[in-house]
């Protein structure tokens, strides 16, 4: 079990200057993830060291982003003004995790451009739905074609969470902290808004926080 990327949604502005703007902060540019014909939903993505990334998620015009729970979390935080949307956590047994919140993962495939037909098992967006501070979870079928390969030059090193890591450890089934063990993360009195807050990045740019 790791943290294996963070998800961001494009605000009003649209996609395509949301990543350019994220492309200049960060000092290295996004390439074109492709479609989640499952989802309703698109992405662009930059990998990062120790095997984590970035995507940069928007919402289609498609019926599959009304019904389908990671496509209504795109369009709610859209709604929102765009921003992080959330953290996911890679699980090496789905069976378990299935079997801790009583229901079944769900696949999901995405379209690279270079042709290639990515495919993974996720669950507990409906979770992230309810309560932002918490992670859903994947499992990737081939992970020679996991998003992070060739990440190099930024790395992630903080998170700013505001939420209860007792409620995310009870959640996940393991430590928040101990899970999060090798990033600087401060958790933020849960007053407000739940949810990621912020990101730290090592770049080429200097530390930069979005």
């Amino acid at each position: 079990m790791r943290l294996d990327h963070l998800s961001y949604a494009c605000g009003p502005e649209g996609c395509r200057a949301t990543v350019e703007r994220l492309s200049t902060l960060l000092g290295a540019e996004f390439v074109d993830g492709g479609v989640h014909p499952r989802f309703g939903t698109v992405n662009h993505i930059l990998p990062l060291e120790n095997d984590r990334y970035i995507e940069v998620v928007d919402v289609l015009d498609h019926p599959a982003s009304d019904k389908a729970p990671f496509g209504q979390a795109v369009r709610a935080r859209k709604e929102l003004g765009g921003g992080w949307l959330g953290w996911v956590v890679a699980v090496r047994d789905m069976e378990r995790m299935e079997q801790r919140l009583g229901r079944q993962a769900v696949p999901g495939n995405r379209h690279r451009p270079d042709g290639v037909n990515l495919t993974w098992r996720q669950i507990g967006v409906k979770g992230l739905i309810a309560d932002p501070q918490l992670p859903f979870f994947i499992h990737w079928d081939d992970l020679d074609e996991h998003p992070s390969v060739g990440g190099k030059g930024v790395k992630l090193t903080a998170l700013e969470i505001a939420g209860d890591p007792v409620r995310v450890t009870d959640w996940i089934g393991h430590p928040a902290d101990h899970l999060l063990n090798d990033l600087d993360v401060a958790w933020v009195g849960p007053n407000g808004q739940p949810g990621l807050n912020a990101a730290l990045f090592d770049t080429p740019n200097g530390i930069v926080r979005i």
